[in-house]
């Protein structure tokens, strides 16, 4: 036999022996759950991750009725599933795409938050796909929304097929998943608002080194707001082992009218909190779709911006015309996958805290409803800068 066709055999084999010796499949039958108070039937189609469909055509007697109560048992689809053994430099992502089921299935199935880390010789589940679903290259002026109303979906169901966030844009040549209409989830009743942030909180304990602007700055926070909760003065003392309350804001994505605009955030109660100090973010022009990068290092009515590299500032003096302005430009602001409206003039004037980036200090960033440093009052030619990154002019 020839050696060079008995290596492409023994080496397809190894591979195939490889693959499945990681890959195991498995089949799950129906569940009982047994009503507790509060339980609704949409909060247990969202607790098992079914279609409220799903849970009727088990359940027919709460198809014309949907009243539980407390003690009744409702009957729960069980979902094919297999499981797999996570190999060398795979990651969520890389492990969704070779099973072809969407990152946010993938993490929900395994208990995992986005950005978590996966090892070599850990168990995963793999959950099941449904075979009735097609794929749809993404045409000029495509957005999620126009795509589902283009095949009859609804706009959740593709979201989450193609492991999208609401607000996501996507671009001309991608490829995506159209779910069936079987894959469809049915309408929730009375679903829990996500149009608003949500605050919680949790406890930090001090630690040796720590400050109470050093804590502020860990968790997102403003200065303030963290001597306000907890009823401190700017020279408290803290001792080691003291409990500090910490205000968690969860700042929900919005909606925008095209994939080219940004998110319209109120810099009081969201903004600031999605572009805390000492976040790097991307900037982008709205008008020439110049890209550079930047770190908010500053600033309470407004984000006190520096560019993070002298490259960076080169850009950023070539989008204002070659030298450095107070005028003002909309920007969109690209950070942690969202895309918020902002406004941005490029003149560096007072504090600096990054050195060597040919800047010598910080530029302004503003967002819907951020003022001025001077006299905290709006700045009207950043605020209709602001709209127009948002599409809202």
């Amino acid at each position: 036999m020839n050696s060079k066709f008995k290596k492409m055999i023994i080496g397809t084999a190894l591979a195939s022996a490889v693959f499945t010796s990681t890959f195991t499949p498995a089949f799950a039958s129906s569940l009982s759950h047994r009503v507790v108070s509060g339980d609704t039937l949409w909060k247990i189609s969202q607790k098992y991750q079914v279609s409220l469909e799903e849970i009727y055509n088990l359940n027919p007697q709460y198809r014309n009725n949907p009243e539980i109560r407390v003690g009744d048992t409702v009957q729960i689809p069980g979902k094919q599933q297999s499981t797999y053994t996570v190999q060398r430099n795979d990651t969520p992502w890389i492990i969704s795409n070779k099973f072809n089921i969407s990152l946010k299935d993938f993490l929900s199935a395994n208990g995992l938050r986005e950005g978590q880390h996966i090892y070599p010789g850990q168990q995963v589940i793999i959950p099941s796909t449904s075979n009735n679903s097609t794929a749809y290259v993404v045409q000029r002026n495509d957005t999620p929304w126009i795509i589902s109303n283009k095949f009859n979906v609804s706009l959740k169901d593709f979201l989450s097929a193609n492991g999208l966030r609401e607000g996501q844009h996507i671009y001309p040549g991608q490829t995506v998943t159209i779910p069936s209409s079987k894959q469809q989830t049915a309408a929730p009743t009375n679903p829990p608002s996500t149009a608003t942030p949500r605050k919680t909180f949790t406890t930090h304990t001090v630690v040796s080194g720590d400050t109470t602007w050093n804590i502020s700055i860990k968790y997102g926070i403003p200065f303030k707001e963290l001597l306000d909760v907890n009823g401190l003065r700017e020279n408290h003392v803290l001792r080691i082992g003291d409990k500090l309350t910490i205000p968690v804001y969860n700042i929900p994505v919005k909606e925008t009218p095209g994939p080219q605009y940004g998110e319209l955030l109120d810099w009081w109660t969201e903004a600031q909190y999605v572009v805390p100090i000492g976040k790097e973010f991307a900037v982008v022009d709205f008008h020439t779709g110049r890209r550079w990068n930047m770190k908010r290092t500053i600033g309470a009515n407004h984000a006190d911006v520096e560019p993070v590299t002298a490259r960076d500032a080169s850009i950023m003096k070539e989008v204002w015309g070659g030298s450095y302005s107070w005028n003002r430009r909309p920007v969109i602001v690209e950070v942690d996958g969202r895309r918020l409206a902002a406004s941005a003039s490029a003149m560096p004037h007072d504090v600096q805290y990054i050195n060597n980036n040919n800047f010598n200090g910080h530029s302004d960033l503003y967002f819907l409803n951020s003022t001025r440093h001077v006299d905290g009052r709006r700045d009207e030619g950043h605020q209709n800068n602001v709209l127009t990154a948002a599409g809202q002019k």
